[in-house]
């Protein structure tokens, strides 16, 4: 399985400097501890990070000072075989000219003097005798350097159960399970090297030596915590402590004494709702499950899966450390909640507690997902303030003590693959607790995960063709045992750019700090609909284009859904430069993938069959398959959505300049932007269709004459043939789109309630599908429809009047007279003639 690691460093870590003191030590005993070291390396091996030391900025013509978390020999003896492999100077020499004799270069923060006695955290007698250095001769400063030794950290070895329950913890460790660490994880411990700390920044503006050494330890005790909370997560081994101390905060005694009165019950009665609703809610959260649970699904990504690709996840791990994590994912499959958990915590991150809907609560497999980490919550807070109340005061505990959360933006899987309209419910109850308390940076994660083949792929076209959404429960569950049978392809995941929450609230509303009570509420509550748009464009920003989204753009789009293999192949080959040469953002991802590897890939899974022709042979899709495949276009449509504005425009023009060109895309640019989430500015799109015109040229899609018009391909050249293929992959989302624009002016303004708009509209689009060109399941779908309105509202292209009536914004009514010069004369006709017939 193709899974992103840490690999391992090169065995010198890059040339090191000539350090001016000894490499070596030949003290009594350290030669017993070299014998113990070459034996401890029997069974150990190790992966350091990062891979080139010299990254961090170590002068080895300055003494060095090695700090531990806690003092175990095993850790000694790793650290020491560490740093001789990397050329750095020893941990067990002194430390240099000028420090004390007895001193080796290292020191822990948590001493275990006596093995069977409680862990301390007295400030070592090393770190008080540097300080008193320092204090007598300020020259005599000393470069610390942390490192954090993690035992079985790695999800993906390990290959048992036991194996699992042993790995590195918050619990305190005693000799006697540390030995049984080493014994079963040896082989996956992870060393990390911070960046080196002068001594002297540690113990800045201190005048009494005992209150500097203090201060240093505690700075050293904060560091280590915050790696290994990076590395597992914070200690959550008191829910109960957690859900009492929730319910004896200042905001909820409040909530519950409204509760008491609205129900009229006593304040003790309210108390007890408030604490059920918040063990309804909170997870219960463990480590030997989390890595009971990792093993488990390494093998069903292995039974499932070609592979597991991730991209961008070192480059998230390089971040991490010492921010707050809210992973934003798309949502296609309930496999997201485990496959996210799963590569966050093979990147060396802590997984996070993942917002999972009350209907995934089950028997038994609710509380496997709450150990876990997934915290539940109803589909709706109408009628329970109480319950809302205790969910947001949950939700605020957990981000103000660092843990890693993830929730879908999108609210419910996409059943059309495109990205949906963000709900900004669980975004603006972030935004409101990040401003309430903010202890450490908070930074949103935008995730895209890309699969070729759903697990839920017959669920999801049979309730597209109208059957009745099927609810979650055990018979459910069971179906989807049955089809860990087969194969799924391959599953991509990409981190994006994290957006900074700090750098939006400063752009957006400069003094936020300042903000308390309900101008802090009200503040958050305004902020949100624009940083859930910005969130959203991000996760599309980070779209993966694999093989069977080519696939699909390519056939899909063709009137009978078949292809000759040639042309096929040719289609695949402009969509895969398209994408190589103009990426939709920094962050999206191309599959590296030939067009031949590509039709093998989706015949191979069973979306089409070759069909032998002396002519040709030639490709069509299999049986049951279109609706399939129309979702898997959809996942990366917002990618080609310019591009194939630009063909539409050259294929209905007989010509076009390039003004002509810009103005189109200028026009259409708010409906796309709002259907599919696209980044683009406006004038960012208008350069980028530029772009798209030199490329179209370039690629012999598309002509330009000496007057400095573009002209589509000569219509009878495969050119002409594959730029409609691109054009028809929109054609669709405009049918929609003046759809919807005829029928409001057919009707007039304030005549038309949202709910019969909405009646019509799907009515007229089976209609339309069956009487003329096809449309997917999906375009006619009801709920489709519902959020298509709530998406061309919240762009402001259409409003609602006091009476619900529904108004049309006139760059719509522009908007109108462009989709009417792009779609062909036939289906505006059959289109006006529908608005005309029905508008009443």
């Amino acid at each position: 399985m193709a899974v992103e690691r840490i690999s391992e460093p090169t065995p010198t870590g890059g040339a090191p400097r000539q350090d001016p003191r000894p490499r070596h030590s030949y003290r009594p005993g350290n030669l017993l501890l070299a014998l113990l070291r070459r034996l401890l390396y029997l069974v150990v091996r190790t992966r350091v990070a990062p891979e080139d030391v010299g990254t961090l900025g170590i002068d080895l013509h300055r003494p060095v000072c090695y700090v531990l978390q806690d003092r175990h020999l095993s850790s000694l003896l790793v650290l020491e075989e560490e740093v001789r492999r990397l050329g750095l100077p020893s941990a067990l020499a002194g430390i240099g000219a000028g420090f004390p004799g007895r001193d080796r270069a290292l020191f822990s923060v948590i001493l275990n003097h006596n093995p069977l006695s409680a862990r301390t955290s007295h400030p070592s007698a090393t770190l008080a005798r540097l300080t008193g250095a320092l204090f007598r001769d300020p020259a005599q400063d000393v470069q610390l350097v942390p490192v954090t030794i993690l035992w079985g950290r790695s999800p993906k070895s390990q290959d048992s159960l036991l194996k699992a329950l042993f790995a590195d913890a918050w619990a305190s460790v005693g000799p006697l399970r540390q030995l049984a660490i080493i014994a079963l994880h040896g082989r996956q411990t992870r060393v990390n090297f911070s960046a080196p700390i002068p001594l002297s920044r540690l113990i800045d503006d201190e005048s009494d030596p005992a209150t500097a050494v203090r201060k240093a330890n505690r700075f050293l005790r904060f560091h280590f915590r915050r790696m290994r909370e990076s590395a597992i997560g914070p200690d959550l081994s008191h829910r109960r402590n957690l859900i009492e101390a929730m319910v004896a905060s200042a905001g909820m005694q409040e909530a519950i004494a409204h509760e008491a009165v609205r129900l009229g019950v006593a304040p003790a009665a309210a108390e007890e709702r408030a604490r059920r609703f918040a063990w309804e809610i909170a997870s219960d959260f463990s480590y030997p499950a989390i890595r009971v649970g990792e093993l488990l699904l390494e093998r069903l990504w292995r039974r499932l899966y070609e592979g597991v690709v991730v991209h961008h996840g070192e480059e998230l791990a390089k971040v991490a450390p010492g921010k707050g994590l809210v992973y934003l994912p798309n949502h296609r499959s309930h496999v997201d909640y485990l496959l996210l958990s799963y590569l966050v915590y093979a990147q060396g991150l802590a997984p996070p507690h993942i917002a999972a809907g009350a209907n995934l609560n089950l028997p038994l497999v609710g509380p496997l997902l709450r150990r876990g980490g997934a915290f539940f919550l109803r589909r709706s807070f109408k009628g329970e303030p109480l319950y809302a109340a205790v969910f947001r005061e949950y939700l605020h505990a957990m981000l103000a003590r660092g843990f890693p959360i993830a929730y879908f933006i999108e609210g419910g899987r996409s059943r059309s693959g495109r990205t949906l309209a963000p709900r900004g419910g669980m975004l603006g109850m972030t935004i409101e607790s990040y401003m309430r308390e903010h202890p450490r940076p908070l930074l949103l994660v935008p995730v895209h995960v890309s699969y070729e083949k759903l697990i839920e792929g017959r669920t999801l076209v049979a309730e597209l063709e109208g059957q009745p959404k099927r609810g979650e429960s055990l018979g459910a569950l069971a179906g989807a045992v049955r089809n860990l049978k087969r194969v799924y392809g391959t599953v991509a995941v990409n981190f994006g750019t994290p957006l900074s929450v700090d750098a939006f609230l400063d752009r957006q509303a400069p003094g936020w700090h300042a903000l308390a009570g309900d101008a802090q509420r009200e503040t958050a509550r305004g902020l949100t609909d624009a940083l859930a748009l910005v969130a959203a464009q991000a996760i599309n920003a980070a779209v993966v284009i694999n093989p069977i989204n080519l696939f699909a753009m390519a056939i899909v789009p063709s009137p009978r859904h078949a292809l000759d293999e040639r042309g096929l192949a040719q289609q695949v080959d402009w969509l895969r430069t398209i994408a190589s040469r103009l990426p939709y953002a920094k962050d999206s991802v191309l599959a590296d993938c030939d067009p031949g590897t590509v039709i093998a890939h989706a015949l191979e899974l069973g979306y089409a069959t070759r069909i032998a022709h002396p002519l040709g042979d030639v490709i069509a899709v299999a049986d049951g398959q279109v609706s399939a495949l129309n979702y898997l276009r959809n996942n990366v449509l917002h990618a080609y959505a310019l591009p194939a504005l630009v063909a539409s425009l050259l294929v209905a023009s007989r010509e076009a300049s390039l003004a002509r060109v810009g103005e189109f895309v200028d026009g259409g640019l708010p409906f796309l932007r709002a259907e599919l989430m696209l980044r683009h500015s406006s004038a960012e799109a208008v350069a980028e269709a530029k772009r798209i015109v030199e490329l179209f040229v370039e690629l012999g899609l598309a002509r330009s004459g000496a007057d400095g018009a573009v002209r589509a391909a000569d219509r009878y050249r495969p050119e002409h043939a594959g730029l409609e293929l691109l054009a028809r992959s929109l054609r669709h989302l405009l049918r929609r789109n003046y759809l919807t624009i005829a029928l409001m002016t057919q009707v007039g303004g304030g005549r038309l309630a949202r709910g019969r708009l909405e009646e019509l509209m799907q009515m007229l689009t089976q209609r339309l599908s069956l009487l003329s060109e096809f449309a997917p399941p999906d375009f006619y779908a009801r709920s489709s429809f519902g959020s298509y309105i709530d998406t061309l509202q919240g762009a402001g292209l259409i409003r609602a009047d006091a009476d619900g009536a529904l108004h049309l914004d006139p760059q719509a009514v522009r908007w109108e007279r462009y989709v009417e010069r792009l779609l062909p004369a036939d289906a505006v006709l059959a289109i006006r003639r529908a608005a005309v017939d029905h508008a009443g």
